[in-house]
């Protein structure tokens, strides 16, 4: 099992989880982080620390989520890994509760 990040983190990109991998399996885009499936060791610690719940197990993830397992899976063979805290993205307050926002991702 993995962890994925969802279409909350979308616009947002607060990096607080980025901080507290222990084995750097985030990767950055435009406006979106991604886990590398390959990578994470499933210990959790990037759950609590996401300020908009965007990230969830694999087994866990909402019914109206399913397809970000893919998208974390092929954008982390795109994007470069993070491994340092970064401000959120300008606007991110606002986008943090919007839903329905998958159209807005830049890969």
């Amino acid at each position: 099992m993995t962890y994925v990040v969802t279409e909350s983190c979308i616009k947002c990109k607060y990096t607080d989880c980025v901080d507290v991998c222990p084995v750097d399996c985030f990767r950055e885009g435009p406006n979106f982080l991604v886990i590398d499936p390959d990578e994470c060791i499933d210990c959790t610690l990037c759950v609590a620390e996401c300020p908009v719940e965007a990230i969830y197990a694999e087994d866990d993830l909402p019914a109206d989520q399913m397809q970000f397992t893919a998208i974390n899976a092929a954008l982390s063979k795109k994007w470069l890994a993070i491994v340092e805290r970064k401000d959120p993205l300008p606007e991110a307050d606002e986008w943090a509760k919007v839903k329905g926002k998958e159209d807005k991702l830049e890969r």
